[in-house]
């Protein structure tokens, strides 16, 4: 067995607004392992300025892997602790050279193209008249879960624009997740909630900046919609401390991107403790490709959601890698008869 790893940049097809700046390329890594002429793929999905494995020995780190991929992956995945994405790269590399076909990790009736997974729209910041074009665009394309990236442009602003989808749209004709990726300050974050409340929100991901456990815990006690969290997840490894967030900030829900939080195995600790606690979660893409985004989707299938997932981004880039992935009427397919194309 021997292995190697790639580095790729993604191009968005147009500049991404978040609140930690405007995205226009999305670097990752692919880690290929090969044994007896089968070849297994895994996508190492770095999020710069965002992951906590985001540091100067990445590649040494990878190029370690690869040197000792003959290790195996339970010992790798102990040797690779505090680097999430290469993590769960690991665990994809295996499964793929293991299975049947490199790209059906977790076969199913997804992947036979029998199921779908239903998927929210996601709506990027920017100008009040861009944003308003986008999700006039994603209800025209059949979603009816829409979730808006807020705390970049003037509240005020966001504010009209749920007015303008509620004037349109009920709450059971469309639900609306609301991130504002840590936006708010501690001070006036539980008055901005109350105002976003009036428009019969499903969440708000994030409203502040992570590792404020005692803030956000009051948050969570007095919000008036539920808050999901995310950023707040990351670097949280040991199970002691993910159960001790959860104990004390005790948040409505939480979101699972497995790049960030180590892989498949991280997200199953995080489900755990969350259904010990009675906390929900969902599950999120991170800008992965094709590559990244079809393991997370397989992963998510076979958990048995029902609720919407993030999982709508394989269509951001213009040099993704052609996959049977297919978005159709706010819902993931997985079509069978399109052909995977993983060239680098």
């Amino acid at each position: 067995m021997y292995a190697l790893y790639k580095k790729y940049s993604l191009n968005f097809k147009q500049a991404s607004g978040t609140s930690r700046g405007v995205l226009q390329t999305k670097e990752t890594y692919f880690l290929i392992i090969e044994q007896n002429g089968k070849k297994g793929i895994g996508e190492c999905g770095l999020f710069r300025g965002l992951s906590i494995d985001d540091k100067p020995d990445y590649e040494e780190k990878l190029h370690w892997v690869c040197k000792n991929i003959n290790l195996g992956k339970e010992e790798l995945l102990k040797q690779t602790f505090g680097f999430p994405s290469i993590q769960f790269g690991i665990e994809q590399a295996f499964s793929s050279l293991e299975s049947r076909h490199p790209f059906e990790l977790f076969p199913s009736d997804f992947t036979n193209g029998k199921d779908t997974i239903p998927i929210n729209g996601l709506v990027w910041m920017g100008t009040f008249d861009f944003m308003k074009q986008q999700i006039a665009s994603k209800l025209k394309s059949g979603f009816t879960t829409l979730k808006l990236k807020i705390g970049a442009i003037d509240f005020e602003s966001e504010i009209e624009l749920l007015k303008f989808i509620r004037t349109e749209f009920s709450s059971n004709e469309v639900e609306l997740r609301v991130d504002a990726n840590g936006a708010f300050n501690s001070e006036d974050a539980l008055e901005k909630l109350k105002r976003l409340s009036d428009f019969d929100l499903h969440s708000i991901e994030q409203p502040i900046k992570p590792k404020q456990w005692q803030q956000m815990a009051v948050l969570c006690e007095h919000t008036p919609l539920p808050i999901a969290l995310d950023e707040e997840l990351i670097g949280v490894f040991s199970l002691k401390e993910k159960e001790q967030l959860i104990k004390i900030i005790k948040p409505q829900y939480i979101i699972l991107k497995p790049s960030l939080i180590g892989g498949i195995a991280g997200s199953n600790e995080w489900i755990k403790i969350s259904k010990d606690h009675n906390v929900g979660w969902w599950i999120t893409s991170a800008l992965e490709s094709n590559i990244g985004l079809n393991a997370i989707a397989q992963f998510t299938y076979s958990l048995n959601v029902s609720m919407p997932q993030g999982l709508g981004t394989g269509s951001l880039f213009t040099n993704n890698f052609e996959s049977p992935l297919e978005v159709n009427n706010g819902e993931l397919y997985y079509n069978s008869k399109l052909e995977w194309k993983f060239n680098l």
